[in-house]
């Protein structure tokens, strides 16, 4: 009978320590390794169809480049939707002429930058609109257009930290989808 309790112990421990998952001793982590650290699971337990433990552990160890369907995957099971942008801009040759880099940032921090960048371009609204009546920019209107330019690449950039907060707070489950779209209906 005491082993039966024993090797029932040992079991226990396996499963747990499969979701819990033991830190790596390794230094040269990279982004995708960290980020399924710090979810706490295992290689095993992370996998899933289309995404196997070798799969990750060779994303992982840099043998294998990351695929952008095993980044979706990836950032669906860790509830890190931040994945899917530093795949973007890091490695997608596309994405890095295109998609404008997010750092990862809180609501406050958010909603100031959002604010001050708003600012921003309001002080500049009018200068806008004498550049563009003639549709084209001559060289005396060059650097307040880029000055403009600037300041709607911040707002992007902030709409984009606000969707990445908004994305990270549903995979977290401390926003529901459902009552985000139900709030959405009544604007």
């Amino acid at each position: 009978m005491a082993q039966i309790g024993l090797l029932f112990c040992y079991f226990g421990e396996k499963e747990q320590g499969d979701i819990m998952g033991r830190q790596s001793t390794r230094e040269d982590k990279n982004i995708y390794f960290k980020s399924r650290e710090e979810s706490g699971l295992t290689r095993d337990a992370a996998s899933m169809p289309g995404l196997s433990s070798d799969r990750i552990e060779k994303i992982e160890s840099g043998k294998s480049p990351a695929r952008p369907e095993d980044v979706v995957l990836m950032s669906e099971v860790y509830k890190k939707p931040e994945l899917l942008n530093y795949y973007c801009t890091s490695e997608c040759p596309i994405g890095m002429k295109t998609v404008i880099p997010v750092n990862k940032s809180e609501l406050s921090q958010i909603a100031l930058s959002m604010l001050k960048s708003l600012g921003e371009l309001e002080s500049r609204k009018n200068n806008l609109i004498e550049i563009c009546i003639d549709n084209k920019i001559d060289d005396d209107e060059l650097t307040e257009f880029v000055a403009i330019k600037d300041s709607l690449s911040e707002i992007a950039a902030t709409a984009s930290a606000m969707q990445l907060w908004v994305d990270r707070m549903i995979a977290t489950g401390e926003i529901s989808p459902e009552a985000l779209e139900e709030a959405r209906s009544k604007i």
